[in-house]
Order: structure tokens, then sequence, then C-alpha cells
């Protein structure tokens, strides 16, 4: 099949779903174009700070939401169960799943003051629901802390030449928010000098590569955990915003190169479009679902929207371009993936190079492969550089996020103590290694995050009810919230047992135990949505 078809089909179904099935969320939320935003309202100049430029809080969000969450899972998913399969998950999941909870849970914080989902879930559901969500995701997000830090590390190790452009886009991130903020540059300009700046760390990088001869593991670990805690303490627009901003036209720069490529080179999709329901990593339901992950929905996602973006947002006028938007910008990221390694690596055998060198590598491969006509022989390295980036972003992000989180569950008023409780926690993890341990239930985990978010808007939907038809608005959160919301909790529950299934048999009791408790927290936390969504009468019996 050809690949610059895939293209096509995958980019207009993105676009009829951003047009249409986008706009009638925001009428289920009543977007308010004149309402205040708590950007405005709770203006502290740290966390509450309205962006500029609906652009730089689009590329801050965008940077965050867009790890390397959507190379690895795709890469990984077409290579066990087909191409096709993962494809359509990616572009119906991200249209009706995805861009609906990150749209929703952008809408609901904004409408709660900018509190997180997990606050959210107290006034919405229960003060238990909240304590229980809250600590499920800190534990969650101290888990990606050590994750992050430790693979941008192992990468500064294994390519010194990403360390400058990685790090010296700090200082060039300042000087930008410097520029717009403080003496109200032209938001062009800024942004020119910006990305020219970050153009020449690149090059410089490539010539001057910044490797660490003994013990640089560890040594680039502690650096990356010092910036993280400046990073999430250091007000918002200082650093954050226009280094995850900057960051973001890395990203756009490489999915336009990548689909350039596939234009020039037009290569065929010779790999399998379908390998088989079950193989030895699972059945494809529900096992592509959660391993794909951020390319069609992730709970990580509900944490950015409502723990930077909402309190960053200038007007409701940009939350479907942000919360949605971001969301089917990182599908087709995701399906750029997945033609990178089954149309960039024809003649391949994708499961031993997927086993000998890992999916970020071959997605490496297949992008230098794609892009040779338009960069030549240096496709692989901007892959590396741009993951790299995004890890980074994410890293810096989680931490905030982390903060907020420890605040409003330990009662914290001091940030620079609530982030250094965090920091060492991540840390320890990262230096001892222990994260590799636990980190086999994050992607289960992550989904069913998702499943919460998606059972905490139906629930704050029928509790503020915007237009007072109550009826039709019952009928449509069952239709576009709650819907996914259960699909979403069948899928991972099952995920989950058979995961418990598969670490008993092998006698693994940590990961065994760990999944149990997962289990049990979200049995716990359903049972409180649907006891508040039957007081408010049976949202079944009205859809009917």
């Amino acid at each position: 099949m050809n690949s610059l078809l895939v293209v096509f089909i995958s980019a207009v179904l993105f676009f009829l779903g951003y047009r249409f099935y986008a706009a009638t969320i925001g009428r289920l939320f009543g977007v308010d174009f004149q309402r205040k935003t708590p950007a405005h309202v709770k203006f502290d100049g740290i966390d509450y700070v309205p962006a500029r430029n609906w652009l730089v809080l689009f590329g801050h969000h965008f940077s965050s939401i867009a790890g390397a969450g959507p190379i690895i899972g795709p890469v990984i998913a077409c290579v066990i169960w087909g191409w096709l399969p993962a494809l359509i998950w990616i572009v119906v999941g991200a249209i009706f799943i995805g861009g609906v909870h990150d749209f929703g849970s952008l809408m609901c914080s904004v409408r709660q003051e900018g509190n997180s989902i997990a606050d959210i879930a107290k006034g919405a559901i229960s003060q238990k629901a909240k304590i229980i969500f809250s600590i499920f995701v800190w534990l969650a997000l101290i888990l990606v802390i050590a994750v992050f830090t430790f693979l941008c590390a192992d990468t500064f190790v294994k390519e010194p030449k990403i360390v400058l452009p990685s790090l010296g886009l700090i200082p060039v991130a300042v000087l930008v928010g410097f520029l717009l903020y403080n003496l109200k540059v032209n938001n062009s300009l800024s942004t020119i000098l910006g990305l020219s700046l970050l153009g020449s760390l690149i090059l410089l990088g490539n010539r001057f590569p910044l490797g660490i001869a003994q013990g640089g593991l560890n040594i680039w670990i502690i650096v990356l955990l010092i910036y993280s805690f400046i990073a999430s303490v250091t007000p918002v627009q200082i650093l954050l915003q226009p280094r995850d901003y900057l960051s973001s036209f890395l990203l756009f720069a490489g999915v336009l190169f990548g689909f350039a490529g596939l234009t020039f080179a037009h290569p065929r999709i010779e790999q399998p479009a379908f390998v088989a329901f079950n193989t030895t990593e699972g059945s494809m339901w529900p096992m592509m679902c959660v391993t794909v992950a951020c390319g069609a929905i992730s709970g990580f996602h509900s944490l950015i929207a409502s723990g930077t973006t909402s309190k960053q947002l200038s007007s409701e006028r940009f939350a479907r371009r942000i919360g949605y938007g971001a969301m089917v910008a990182e599908g087709l990221v995701a399906v750029l993936a997945i033609l990178a390694v089954c149309a960039g690596l024809n003649g391949k055998n994708l499961p031993q190079l997927l086993k000998d060198i890992g999916p970020i590598n071959s997605f490496s491969l297949g992008y230098g492969n794609i892009t040779k006509n338009i960069l030549g022989g240096y496709g692989g390295f901007i892959a590396v550089t741009i993951l790299n980036a995004f890890i980074l972003t994410t890293l810096d992000t989680a931490t905030r996020i982390s903060r907020y989180l420890t605040e409003e569950l330990f009662g914290i008023k001091n940030r620079y103590f609530a982030t250094s409780i965090v920091i060492v926690l991540g840390g320890a993890l990262a230096l001892t290694g222990a994260w590799e341990k636990i980190w086999p239930v994050f992607g289960a985990s992550n989904q069913l995050v998702a499943a919460l978010a998606l059972l905490v808007i139906s629930c704050w939907l029928l509790a503020h009810n915007p237009d007072n038809e109550t009826s039709l608005l019952r009928r449509k959160v069952f239709k576009f919230t709650l819907l996914p919301a259960i699909f979403m909790f069948v899928t991972t529950v099952v995920a989950l047992i058979l995961q418990v299934k598969k670490y008993f048999q092998a006698k693994d009791y940590l990961l065994f135990c760990i999944t149990i408790v997962l289990l049990l927290l979200a049995f716990y936390l359903l049972t409180e949505a649907l006891r508040v969504l039957l007081k408010k009468k049976n949202v079944l019996a009205h859809s009917s």
C-alpha cells in the first residue's frame, strides 16, 4: 500500500474530527469566549500566568504530552500485531476518546479555578475519590520523573552530540521568555531569534559532542534533577513555557520533514498489515490499546491539561485548539512513527530489529531513510535530538505537576519543599535503577488514569449543567464521555488482569501485588463514580 494514501486518509479524518466532533464537545461544555479564565482571575506571576499568544501555550502543551510515547508505543504495536490495526486504533482513539479526554480535562480544570483533575474528583465524586485518585496519580508521576530522567541521561551518554542543544536550549528559553513578557517584543521576532539560536546549538552539538568519561550516567541524572527542580519552582513564563514552546518547533519540523520525505520518496508499505490477533505479547484487545497508549489516549494528558495548561489559558476561545488540537497533532506523530518503520525499513526483519536496537533506534533508522532526500545522512541524528527534547519537556512538566499534587495532597504551602520531596523520591528510583522493576505496569496504569479522568469529567458535567437541558445533557454525557470511559476502564482492567496472571506465573510477586492494588483502587473509584451517576438518575435509562 502507498504510504501517501495512509497519510491522506489519516489527515482528512483528523481534520473532520477536529472540525466537527470537537465543536460538539465544546458545545457540551458551553465554551464561553467572554468568560475570564483562572490565568486572569488567579494571576500570581508564578503558576497562573496567561500565555502571551495561544501558539505559545499550544507549544508548551504539545511538547509536554508528545514525549517518546507516540513513537515507542505505535512502533511496538505495528511490529507485534500489524500496522493496520495500530493505525485504526490511533485514528479512531484520538478522535473519539483521546481528544475528548484532553479537551474535557482542560475545560473542567478551567471551570474549577485551574485545579487538577484529581482535585476536581472531590467535587464531582467525593473526598475519598479525590484522595485515592491523587495518591494514584502522584505515585505514577514519581515513576515518570524517574524513568524520563534515566532515559534522558542515558541518551546523553550514548549520543553526546545532543547534550549541547538539549541543555543550551534552557538559557535560550529564558531569553525568549524575557523578550516576550518583560520587554513585550513581537512574538514572531522572539520566536525567530529563539529558533535561530536553537538551530545553531544543534549544529554546534554535532561538531562538539559533550561526553563524560567516568560515571556519566549518574552525573547527568543529577544534573537533570537539578534542572527539574529549578523548572518546577521558577515562574512558568520564565523557563517552562518558552522552553516547551521552542521545543515544539523541533517536533513540527520533524513531522514536516517526515511527511515531506514520504511525499518525495512515496515508499510502499511492504510490512504485514496484520500479523495475528493473539501473539506471544498478548491479544490485540486489550494489549494493543494499552501498548499504543499516547498515540490514541493517555491519562498523563489529563494531568498536563489540568495541571499546567489550564493555568495559562488566556481565553476559552483557544481551549479546543490546544486541548483537542494537540491530541490530533500527536495522532499524526504516531502515524508518522508507523510509516517510518513500516515504509522506511522495507526489507528489514522488524521483529528482530526491534529486539536488537529497540523502538527508538528503529524509528530513527526508518526516519533517516524516508528523509534521506531532504536531510541527507542527518535524519537519524535529528530524530534522536527531537525525541530527547520531548523527553526533557515531559520531565520538567511532570515535576511541576507533581509539585502541585504534593501541595494539594499533603497541604504543603512551600513550593521549594514540595518540589524537594518529588525530586528526592524520583531521583532515588532513577539512581538505584528501582524504576525498572515497576515500569512494566505503567502502561496499563496510565490508561487507567485516562478512564478515571473520563469518569470524573462525566460526573462533573452532570453536576454543572451549562444549558439547563437536563435530559438532553444526560444523553450527551453518556454518548461523548461516559461510553469512552467505560470502554477504557474495561480495556485497562482486562489488561491488568492478564498481567496479574502473567506475573503470578512468573513468580514476580512485586508486580503481582502492585497490579492487584491498582485493580482494587480502580474498582473503588468506579464504585464511587457510579454512586454519583445513579444519584443523578440512571444515565443509561435516560439515554435510550
